[in-house]
C-alpha cells in the first residue's frame, strides 16, 4: 500500500531530516514544502518585493509576480540529495541563509502564496507513495494522509541544531540570533491567519529534544509499519 506520510511541526525540529530518512527507506518521493516557501521568499528578496530598510513586504507586487515563480525539485547526482530549483536555477544554499529565514514566515502567511503552494503540493502527492513535511500538511494539504506525525523539540535544542547547521555551511551567525529567529518564527507560525501551525487531531506526537537521528527514524518506522499492517 502506497501511503501519504505527513510530517508537521515547529521550525528546526528535524522534520526534513526524518522525512528524507523515511522516503529513502520506503523508496517514496520526498517533498520539502518548507523549501518551496523559502524559494518564494528568495524570489521576493531578489525582485525587491521586500523593502529591507523599512522591513516591509509589498503584498500586491508579490501577488502580481507570483505567476513568474516556477518551483521544481531535482536530485544532485554527486551527493544523491534532493535540491530545489527556482525557475530552473539551483538555489539550495541561498534559501538556507538567515535573511530568507527572517522573511519566510511572513511570506508563507500570505493566503495567495499558500493557495498556490498547496495546489502544487497536492498535485505532487496525489498518487501516494510520498513523504511531505511542513506546517499544514496533515491539516490542510493532505488531511486524508494515513500517517501524520507532529514534531517538536525544546527551542534551545532546535536553535543549537540550526546553529550547527549554519556553521557547517560556513555562514557567520551568532547562536543568540538563531534562537531569536526560531522563537519569532514559532510565534508567527502559530498566530498567522492562513493555515496556522496546528497539530492534526489524529497525528502522533514526536518530541525529539533528546533523541538521535536514528532513534527518531526507528520510532517513525514503527508508526509507519503499524499503519501498513492495519
Amino acid at each position: 500500500m502506497e501511503l501519504i506520510i505527513a510530517i508537521d511541526g515547529y521550525s528546526s525540529s528535524g522534520k526534513s531530516t526524518l522525512a528524507k530518512d523515511l522516503a529513502k527507506e520506503l523508496n517514496y518521493k520526498y517533498i520539502d514544502t518548507g523549501a518551496m516557501y523559502r524559494a518564494v521568499t528568495l524570489f521576493a528578496l531578489q525582485n525587491r518585493v521586500v523593502d529591507r530598510e523599512k522591513k516591509v513586504l509589498d503584498e500586491s507586487r508579490l501577488r502580481k509576480l507570483l505567476d513568474e515563480v516556477y518551483i521544481s525539485f531535482t536530485r544532485n547526482p554527486a551527493s544523491g540529495k534532493q535540491e530545489v530549483l527556482l525557475n530552473g536555477e539551483h538555489i539550495e544554499s541561498e534559501i538556507r541563509g538567515m535573511e530568507v529565514s527572517s522573511w519566510v514566515s511572513q511570506v508563507s502567511a500570505l493566503g495567495f502564496v499558500r493557495s498556490k503552494m498547496v495546489e502544487l503540493q497536492q498535485a505532487m502527492g496525489s498518487e501516494g507513495g510520498i513523504v511531505m513535511d511542513g506546517r499544514d500538511i496533515g491539516t490542510v494539504v493532505f488531511p486524508e494522509a494515513q500517517v501524520k506525525i507532529f514534531m517538536n523539540a525544546d527551542a534551545e535544542a532546535r536553535a543549537q541544531r540550526r546553529y550547527a547547521e549554519l556553521q557547517e555551511q560556513g555562514l557567520e551567525v551568532s547562536y543568540e540570533e538563531v534562537e531569536k529567529n526560531i522563537r519569532e518564527r514559532d510565534y508567527l507560525d502559530e498566530n498567522r491567519s492562513e493555515s496556522p501551525l496546528r497539530r492534526a487531531k489524529d497525528a502522533v506526537d514526536l518530541d525529539n529534544s533528546n533523541m538521535s537521528r536514528m532513534e527518531q527514524f526507528h520510532w517513525a518506522m514503527k508508526v509507519v509499519s503499524q499503519e501498513k499492517e492495519a
